[in-house]
């Protein structure tokens, strides 16, 4: 799919490929090794994609949108919870008897946190923002994500400044591991 246009389109260009890699990791069978490279793949991107909204989105939700603050909040009590799932993946093979379970709590949580995203939030973004606003930000936003993290740090800070000037270190620390791994080819 193309990465273009406003942050909006941009992010939800990111929730259908996402939502790809699942349905592919679904029609495997249980214990396929295929499934622990495509679990591996739907981590970089919701890692880049969390890393991402949090840089951008989110402050741009506090700034511009009213109860902002709370909305943000959510959201990111949201990316808790699932960087949380890609740790304890992280961790497991395919033939891992927490595997599959795993897989599907990270799948029903991605799927309400972005549903709650398209329907709301975006929603009230649009609204509030002009189109020029939104167009900057959807260009911040295919900058971050190419220096954010690829793994999974849940005790990394998800709030501006310091999540700002942290992720393009750990991110290049972790496309390195990735890189002598063979991850995420």
């Amino acid at each position: 799919m193309p990465h273009e246009g406003n942050i909006i389109q941009e992010l939800t260009t990111d929730h259908r490929e996402v939502e790809e890699l699942f349905a592919r990791i679904g029609k495997l069978p249980p214990g396929d090794s295929e499934r622990k490279q495509l679990v591996d793949e739907v981590t970089i991107e919701l890692v880049r994609h969390s890393v991402a909204e949090e840089q951008q989105l989110y402050p741009a939700v506090r700034e511009h949108v009213s109860g902002g603050d709370a909305l943000a909040d959510k959201e990111l009590a949201d990316h808790s919870r699932v960087e949380n799932l890609l740790k304890d993946l992280e961790q497991c093979q395919a033939d891992d008897p927490r595997f599959d379970a795993l897989v599907a709590r990270l799948q029903a949580e991605v799927g309400e946190h972005v549903a709650d995203e398209e329907q709301n939030l975006f929603a009230q973004l649009a609204t509030s923002c002009s189109p020029h606003t939104l167009h900057e930000l959807g260009e911040k936003v295919r900058t971050a994500k190419k220096l954010a993290p690829t793994r999974p740090h849940p005790s990394a800070p998800s709030t501006p400044p310091a999540n700002t000037l942290l992720a393009p270190g750990v991110g290049l620390v972790d496309r390195i591991r990735d890189y002598v791994s063979g991850r995420g080819k």
